[in-house]
Formats: C-alpha cells, structure tokens, sequence
C-alpha cells in the first residue's frame, strides 16, 4: 500500500491550505516495512484539470493542493485538494499513491498532545529565531534531549529559514521517529485505538477505520531497521528561480532532470530503494 501522507498550513476545516509536508509512505504488510519518502514542496511542476482557472498549469508541488481546495473551487474531481496533488504526482513522477491522509496544523498539535508529547535528541542546537521583521519567531532548541509537547514539536519541525527546505525535511523526520517510538510505547500502545476514533473528524482521509486499525497494530511490529525515512538525493537537487505568472514574480524553486525523479520514484514504489536506512533515518 502506499499513502500520500501530507501536512497542511490552512484552515481548520481544509478549505484553505499549501501542503508543506508531503511524503509518500510505502507500506510492505509482509515482512513488515514502512518506507517513507519526502517530496521537496517546492518542485515546480505541471499541474492539471485547473488551466480553465486564470489559465493556470503549473506550480509548486505544494500549490497543487492549495489549488485543489474547496475555498479556491478550481478543482472538483475525486480526493479534493488530496486527489489534485495526487494527480499532479503521478502526471509528473509516474507516482500513484492508493490512498491519502492530509493533517492541519492545529490536529498535529493535539496529536502529539493526546500522546503524552515526544521525546528528540538534538546533537546540535536549531536555531529557529527571526531572521528579519516577516520572520515567525519558532524558538531556540539547544543540543541535547528534549521532551515537545504539541506546540513545541510543530514549531521546530516548520524551522528552516536559517538552514533550507531539506534541513527542514530532516527536522521533520526526527519528530516523526520520536512519534513513532512514543506510539508503541508500552503506556501509549493500548490508547490507540481509542486515540484514532477521537480524531477521524479531524484528519482527511479516505483511509477506512479497518485500514487504519490495520496500520495502527502494524507499528508495533516494525523493527527498528524497517522504518526508514529517505528523500531525493541532495546531488540531483539544484536551486533555481522561475517565474510565476500567479505571483507576477519569480520565485524559489528545486530544479532537477524529472526523469531521474521518476526513476527513483519507480525504484521507491517497487521497494528496491532505499535498499536499507541512511541519514537521516529513525535511530
């Protein structure tokens, strides 16, 4: 099975919202395995079925699903602002996920929160302070271990302006793996299921309680070296500028040879890559 698991920057009821975390999330039922790969959201790409809409028809990955929103109304196919971003995917990387779970801002916080907060060492301190006036304030983490309750966790997994959108991705991952051991826990593990039912009204997914229930007693049974968490290798990323007619401006951009992107993705999908964990990766 494969997901497109995404976090959102918008509304309280999706209407509105970039997907800022998008990651692809293969699951292999029989050895067990969970592989998970990060989507740079700033991949400028061809997005489809909205260029009736201001002639629009292309974008960064994360705007696929800004476009594909109720609030904006560009899009009315199948899986809403999800199913837009999962046909942009597979329209430029050749990438089909079976199934899509989007979560907010606000549900991540209390996600972590109705787990009792997460547990990440920083070997080095994150400095997540202003950088200029327009900055959002989201801290100072110094090395060592830390204990995030759901606030603190959002805060430094959205850290990037003095490091870069991959430093970013990394940030996030470390807060996943500590999600992921603080979830099989033995004072956590009993809670899930209840856990799952207080927040169905609050993810969007079109995932069914049984899949869900599925993948929850799943977990526990994942070795350590069977999570891995991997992205597009450094090297094939190149930044560059282009411009953007939505914006009448040019704007940041990852640049690379799209079809050694659909190369890895189909490496990715066919479970032959990553052959075993790198960094970063769960400990």
């Amino acid at each position: 099975m494969t997901v497109l698991a995404l976090g959102i920057d918008g509304s309280l009821d999706y209407r509105y919202g970039l997907s800022d975390v998008i990651r692809i999330v293969r699951v292999d039922f029989v050895t067990p395995k969970v592989t998970v790969l990060s989507m740079p959201r700033d991949l400028w790409v061809e997005i489809p079925e909205i260029e009736a809409h201001y002639g629009i028809t292309h974008g960064k990955l994360n705007q696929a699903y800004f476009y594909g929103t109720p609030g904006m109304g560009y899009y009315t196919g199948p899986g809403g602002a999800s199913g837009l971003l999962a046909r942009t995917l597979d329209l430029n990387f050749g990438l089909r996920p079976d199934h899509y779970g989007a979560v907010n801002m606000q549900t991540f916080v209390r996600i972590v929160d109705a787990v009792g907060g997460v547990d990440v060492y920083l070997p080095t301190d994150v400095d997540g302070t202003p950088v200029d006036d327009k900055t959002e304030d989201m801290g100072y983490f110094t090395a060592g271990q830390h204990h995030f309750n759901g606030d603190q966790a959002l805060r430094f997994s959205r850290i990037r302006k003095r490091y870069s959108e991959l430093a970013r991705m990394d940030f996030q991952n470390m807060v996943i793996c500590a999600l992921k051991e603080k979830i099989t826990s033995p004072e956590v593990l009993p809670k899930i299921p209840q856990i799952i039912n207080a927040f169905q009204g609050s993810v969007q997914t079109d995932l069914s309680p049984e899949q869900l229930a599925q993948l929850a007693c799943l977990v526990p049974s994942l070795q350590r070296g069977n999570l891995i968490l991997t992205g597009l290798p450094e090297e094939i990323l190149s930044q560059g500028r282009v411009y953007s007619p939505q914006q009448k401006d040019y704007t940041f951009v990852w640049q690379a040879d799209y079809d050694i992107v659909r190369d890895y993705v189909s490496q990715f999908i066919a479970g032959t890559w990553p052959s075993e964990a790198g960094e970063p990766s769960c400990p």
